[in-house]
C-alpha cells in the first residue's frame, strides 16, 4: 500500500485542508481544557500565583511569570482553553493570603502561606485536611464567580474561545478526576465537588439536573492511568453490575476521555498490548501524588474500548464508547507542550532539571546521583484537537459532544479518520476528498453499520505540526470481538517517503530517522509533511463488532529529560527514555453489526 500526498494540501496552522474544500468544511482547532491557577489549593501551595486572567493571557501567546521566577510563553497562541481549578477548597488559599480575610487569621495559615522549600510545600500539601476543617462555601462561591467572569471577559470568538469549567477531584483507591466543561455562560452557583460526593455517578446525576434547567455540560475523565483500575472498572462505584441505563448515563455525561497529559499517556500499556511496539509511550506508573503503583487493568483507554465491545456483544450496551482529547493539567497557569522548552507541571516542586530528576545532583555517568521524584515521569503533553466550523463556544463544544476530536502529545499535528462504503479508489488524492468522505461516510467519533460481507473503507489523513518534526508513519489501531473474544492489532497504513507497508507484518520499513543525543539534532531525511491513504482492513470479517482509530507518529526527537542533560553538559539519565516519538490519536469509529 502506498501513502499518497493529499493533493494541494496547505500546512497552515488551524486551517487544516481549508481552501481545497467547500466553505462549510470543518477546520482543526487546538486547545487545553485542563489548566490550574492560584485558585487550586495544590497550585497555590507549590507557589503558583497566576490567576485565570493570567492563564488566558498565556493562551493568547503572552508571557506570564512562573512560580520559580522566570517567564513562560507559548510559541503561538491556542484557539481555545478552559481554567479548571479544583472545586474542593476552590479559592480558599487565595483568600487565606488576603490579610483582610478571616481565613488569614487561622493559626496554621503560615504553614500554607510561608512554605518555601520543596519539603515544606509537601508538608503543607499533606495538611490540606486542615483547610477542610475550616471550609467556607462562600469563599468557593466567590472564587467560582470570578472564574466565570474571567472566562466571559476573555472570550473573543474567532480568536480565543474560553470555556467555563472546573475539576471534580475524586479518588477511590486511585484517580477518578474529571474536568467539567460548560457550553456557555450559564453555570450553577457553586460547582459539585468531592465535598458533595466522591462517587462520579452522583456528578452525572447533578449534570443531568443542570440540563433540565437548560445548562449544557460535559465531563472529561483524565489520568485513567493513575486510577489503579477504577476508571474503567467493570462494575459501578458501589460494586453493582452495569446495565443499559448506566451506559447511557455515562456516555451522555462523559463522551470524551483525556488520553494524554503531563502525568503520562493513557492509551495503552505494554502488559495490555504486548504486540504493540509503541505501547510504552510516556507510561506513568504510579497513582496520583503517591509512590504506589497503579494497576494497568481497568486504567487504559484501549482496554476499555475492548471491554466495551465485549459488553455490547454480550448485553447490548457499551459504557466506553468515548472519544479522545489531550490537555496539559498544568498547575502553572500555562501548559508546557514543547520537549525542548519544558517547565513541567507543579510550580517550584519541579521547576529545575535537578529538582525534577533529569540532571544529577552530583557526579556523572555511572557515578551520578539523581533526585528520586515521580515528576521525572511527567511529560510535555498534551493538546486537545477538534474539527469544528468556527472558533466559538458553540461550534467547539458541539465538536466535543459529537466526538469529532483528536489528541496530541504536544505538537499541533492534525489527524482525520472517515469510514464509508463505496469510497472511490482515488479518494485520498482528490481535491474534494474530505467533503466526499463526509457525504458518503462517517467521521471519527461516529458509528458505521455493517453491510454484510462488504468491507468498509477508511480515509486516513495526517499533517505534521508546521513548526515541528516530520511524520514517520500513520497507523490504524483496531480492536474487535470474534467468537466472543476480544483482540487488537496495529496496522501501519502510510509510510514516509512513499515506502510500501509490508503486507505480512503490516509495518513500514525503517526510514533511518535518528537523534544525536549529544546535541539533540535529528539525523536522516526520511519524513513526511503529510500522509494520506484509503485503507481497507485486511482482516475484516462480516458481522464483526470493532473499533478503529488513527495513531500518527513523528520521527524520533529528544525527550525533555535529554534536553535538560544536553544543556547541563551531562549524559542523559539512563533509566529514562532518551528519545520519544511524539504522536496524535483520533477518536475511534465504531463498526456495528447490521440492524
Amino acid at each position: 500500500m502506498r501513502a499518497t500526498r493529499l493533493a494541494g494540501v496547505v500546512g497552515v496552522l488551524g486551517v487544516g485542508f481549508a481552501g481545497l474544500l467547500a466553505a462549510q468544511e470543518r477546520r482543526a482547532f487546538f486547545g487545553d481544557l485542563h489548566v490550574h491557577t492560584r485558585y487550586s489549593f495544590d497550585a497555590f501551595i507549590t507557589g503558583t500565583r497566576a490567576d485565570p486572567d493570567d492563564a488566558y493571557r498565556y493562551a493568547r501567546g503572552e508571557a506570564i511569570p512562573h512560580a520559580a521566577g522566570f517567564d513562560i510563553q507559548l510559541d503561538r497562541p491556542l484557539d481555545f482553553t478552559a481554567v479548571t481549578d479544583h472545586a474542593n477548597y476552590l479559592g480558599m488559599l487565595d483568600a487565606m493570603a488576603d490579610p483582610d480575610h478571616p481565613l488569614h487569621e487561622l493559626p496554621e495559615a503560615p504553614v500554607f502561606l510561608e512554605a518555601r522549600t520543596p519539603d515544606e510545600r509537601f508538608l503543607a500539601f499533606r495538611g490540606t485536611s486542615y483547610i477542610g476543617e475550616h471550609l467556607d462555601r462562600d469563599v468557593i462561591r466567590s472564587a467560582w464567580q470570578r472564574t466565570i467572569e474571567s472566562a466571559e471577559r476573555n472570550y473573543e470568538p474567532g480568536v480565543l474561545t474560553t470555556f467555563v469549567g472546573y475539576e471534580y477531584t475524586s479518588s477511590f483507591g486511585g484517580n477518578l478526576h474529571r474536568n467539567v466543561i460548560f457550553r456557555g455562560r450559564a453555570a450553577p452557583g457553586i460547582p459539585f465537588s468531592r465535598l458533595d460526593s466522591v462517587n462520579p455517578e452522583k456528578l452525572w446525576e447533578w449534570m443531568d439536573g443542570l440540563r433540565e434547567q437548560g445548562i449544557e455540560v460535559l465531563a472529561i475523565p483524565h489520568n485513567s492511568n493513575s486510577s489503579d483500575g477504577h476508571m474503567f472498572a467493570l462494575e459501578t462505584f458501589d460494586g453493582e453490575p452495569f446495565d443499559a441505563a448506566y451506559a447511557e448515563r455515562r456516555m451522555r455525561n462523559e463522551p470524551l476521555v483525556e488520553v494524554t497529559q503531563a502525568k503520562g499517556t493513557s492509551e495503552t500499556h505494554p502488559v495490555l498490548s504486548r504486540n504493540d511496539e509503541w505501547a510504552d509511550f510516556e507510561v506513568y506508573p504510579y497513582r496520583t501524588a503517591v509512590w504506589l503503583k497503579s494497576r494497568p487493568w481497568g486504567s487504559y483507554v484501549r482496554e476499555a474500548y475492548l471491554n466495551g465491545l465485549a459488553m455490547e456483544e454480550r448485553s447490548g450496551f457499551n459504557p466506553y464508547r468515548f472519544g479522545l482529547i489531550g490537555s496539559s493539567d498544568t498547575h502553572n497557569g500555562g501548559g508546557s507542550f514543547d520537549e525542548s522548552n519544558f517547565y513541567s507541571k507543579v510550580g517550584v516542586l519541579d521547576a529545575t532539571p535537578r529538582i525534577r530528576g533529569s540532571v544529577p545532583t552530583r557526579g556523572d555517568g555511572m557515578f551520578a546521583h539523581y533526585t528520586e521524584i515521580f515528576t521525572r515521569f511527567f511529560g510535555a503533553s498534551g493538546l486537545a484537537g477538534v474539527w469544528a466550523e468556527e472558533n466559538t463556544r458553540e461550534s467547539i463544544f458541539d465538536a466535543l459532544r459529537r466526538k469529532e476530536t483528536f489528541a496530541t502529545s504536544g505538537p499541533r499535528m492534525q489527524v482525520r479518520l472517515f469510514a464509508g462504503y463505496g469510497y472511490p479508489d482515488d479518494l485520498a488524492e482528490r481535491m474534494d476528498a474530505v467533503a466526499r468522505a463526509y457525504a458518503e461516510g462517517v467521521p471519527m467519533g461516529g458509528d458505521l453499520r455493517s453491510r454484510g460481507a462488504e468491507s468498509p473503507r477508511f480515509l486516513v489523513t495526517a499533517m505534521k505540526d508546521p513548526l515541528g518534526t516530520d511524520l514517520q508513519r500513520v497507523q490504524v489501531v483496531k480492536g474487535w470481538i470474534s467468537d466472543g473474544d476480544a483482540a487488537e492489532r496495529v496496522y501501519d497504513v502510510a509510510c514516509a517517503g512513499g515506502a510500501e507497508v509490508d503486507p505480512e507484518t503490516h509495518r513500514c520499513p525503517d526510514n533511518g530517522a535518528a537523534v544525536d543525543l549529544s546535541t539533540c539534532e535529528t539525523t536522516g531525511s526520511g519524513g513526511a509533511a503529510e500522509l494520506a491513504t484509503l485503507w481497507t482492513d485486511p482482516d475484516f470479517e462480516a458481522g464483526q463488532r470493532a473499533f478503529y482509530y488513527v495513531r500518527a507518529l513523528e520521527n524520533p526527537t529528544c525527550r525533555w529529560s535529554t534536553w535538560d542533560a544536553v544543556r547541563a553538559g551531562t549524559t542523559p539519565r539512563p533509566d529514562l527514555p532518551a528519545t520519544i516519538q511524539e504522536r496524535a490519536w483520533s477518536s475511534p469509529i465504531w463498526l456495528l453489526p447490521a440492524e
